[in-house]
């Protein structure tokens, strides 16, 4: 009687082959109809084996679904049934910046419906931090007062700082009061009471000693 594969028929005699509930298989055999599958050939695994996202996987075959490297030892990352190494996972499911519209991986600030790096998050103009946490929104983006105000045209042409109060508006700009002063003699100045040279007010004194 010959001993033989239980599937093919082929004489086993000296060669390698496989037990399986009593039976013997030849190796090519065996492994056809018991070694797991590769995910992504389909050929049995016969050596090394990774078994990831509900499948396994020839090494060389666990592939990112993004950019289609080889996931290596630096791991993977999961979504549905899909494996991504860490670059692509972050580029395509990672919330963006609000300031510099690069995925957000680490500690982030959540703010004006966004999500924003930690450095990222200062004023749009000046790019100055909020140390106090105040700032103010314009357009979906976060400036400092000064910044702010000068959006609204509402920044003091003689101190460069917002007006909230009562204002002065003279040469198409804005003014504190206490700041609409002769640009010579630096006496207070009301809005009807003054000359104006070079884009500068002037008391009438300082204008007639000057330019009369």
């Amino acid at each position: 009687e010959h001993f033989t594969c239980a599937h093919c028929n082929q004489e086993l005699g000296t060669s390698n082959f496989f037990e399986r509930d009593g039976q013997p298989f030849c190796e090519q055999d065996y492994h056809h109809l018991f070694s797991p599958r590769c995910g992504y050939c389909s050929g049995p695994i016969l050596d090394k084996c990774i078994s990831a996202v509900g499948n396994t996987w020839h090494p060389e075959h666990f592939l990112c679904a993004g950019c289609g490297r080889q996931l290596g030892d630096e791991g993977f990352h999961e979504r549905g049934e899909s494996a991504y190494c860490k670059t692509c996972y972050f580029d395509q499911f990672a919330p963006k910046c609000g300031g510099c519209n690069t995925p957000i991986t680490e500690k982030y600030i959540s703010s004006l419906n966004q999500q924003w790096h930690t450095n990222c998050f200062v004023c749009k103009e000046c790019s100055s931090p909020f140390h106090d946490g105040a700032f103010f929104e314009h357009e979906g983006h976060p400036y400092c007062e000064t910044h702010f105000l000068a959006l609204r045209g509402s920044l003091c042409a003689g101190c460069h700082k917002g007006i909230s109060g009562r204002c002065i508006t003279a040469m198409f700009r804005k003014f504190h009061p206490e700041h609409f002063v002769c640009s010579f003699c630096l006496k207070q100045l009301n809005k009807g009471t003054f000359k104006e040279q070079g884009d500068k007010p002037y008391c009438h004194e300082c204008f007639d000693r000057l330019f009369g």
